[in-house]
């Protein structure tokens, strides 16, 4: 019975130390998270700073709480700051071998906030995974696609990758590629599609729009439209202008041709 009491006496002490970092690690976790929001709100609201420098900090600023946390937590069972120190010190190898991506990512992303290849809202493609860019933190970037897929892209593979920013311009270039019959006039059809353009308010005056015969293919003669707009208006202006310019083409008698296969007979 003695033994007993004394084991129950000797666990005592790590059961009360165990008990205290949970309480530790819970509100450390709720002020972390407290003090990240509030970070990100007054950053936000500071009408000359970027959105995504505001989200990059509270990240920061909660990691950076949580650490400390850890040190409490640590400091609970007997292990001093010091100790800790020593420790990692003698195996930050091993360490930096094991967290070389987490770091790679985390300089990645300061890489990011520094140079800001994009910004929270834009539409971004990142070698070849393309959304718009939703949050960026310590060691992620999250795109949200079209069809509002969530991707979480490692901030290493971000900085390493092609960016293509379609949002970073005030202004975009819209190609419209069109194939008439080579029994058609093409000067017709040029003034048919630049007509039609001029008439949409979204296209801009300046740089004039361009039309032009880029190809003579195997079945059609190809005509480029080069219209300009504002970037909000890229999409809706691509697809009605697609659709008004064959409705136009079908008023004017331009015909467009499809693809078709003939059969010939071998004689015998």
């Amino acid at each position: 019975m003695q033994e007993y009491m004394d084991q129950a006496h000797m666990l005592w002490p790590l059961i009360l130390n165990a008990g205290k970092a949970l309480v530790v690690i819970i509100i450390g976790w709720m002020i972390a998270g407290a003090v990240g929001n509030m970070v990100r709100k007054r950053v936000n609201a500071t009408p000359h700073i970027d959105p995504t420098l505001g989200n990059f900090l509270a990240s920061t600023v909660k990691w950076g709480i949580l650490a400390m946390v850890l040190v409490a937590v640590l400091g609970i069972f007997g292990i001093q700051a010091t100790s800790i120190v020593a420790i990692l010190g003698a195996a930050s190898l091993a360490i930096g071998l094991a967290l070389q991506g987490t770091l790679s990512d985390l300089a990645a992303g300061v890489m990011l906030v520094i140079f800001r290849p994009y910004k929270l809202g834009q539409y971004v493609d990142i070698g070849g995974t393309a959304g718009t860019v939703r949050d960026l933190n310590l060691f992620t970037t999250e795109l949200v696609t079209p069809d509002n897929v969530q991707i979480i892209m490692p901030n290493g593979k971000a900085w390493g990758s092609i960016i293509m920013n379609f949002s970073a311009h005030d202004t975009r270039r819209v190609d419209l590629v069109f194939g008439i019959d080579y029994g058609d006039d093409a000067g017709t059809a040029m003034k048919i599609i630049e007509g039609t353009a001029r008439a949409d308010a979204r296209v801009m005056s300046d740089p004039a729009p361009w039309v032009r015969v880029t190809n003579l293919g195997d079945s059609s003669v190809d005509l480029t439209a080069r219209l300009w707009c504002k970037a909000g208006d890229y999409w809706e202006l691509k697809f009605e202008l697609t659709r008004k310019i064959k409705e136009a083409f079908d008023a004017g008698g331009i015909s467009i041709p499809y693809p078709h296969s003939v059969e010939i007979q071998k004689k015998g």
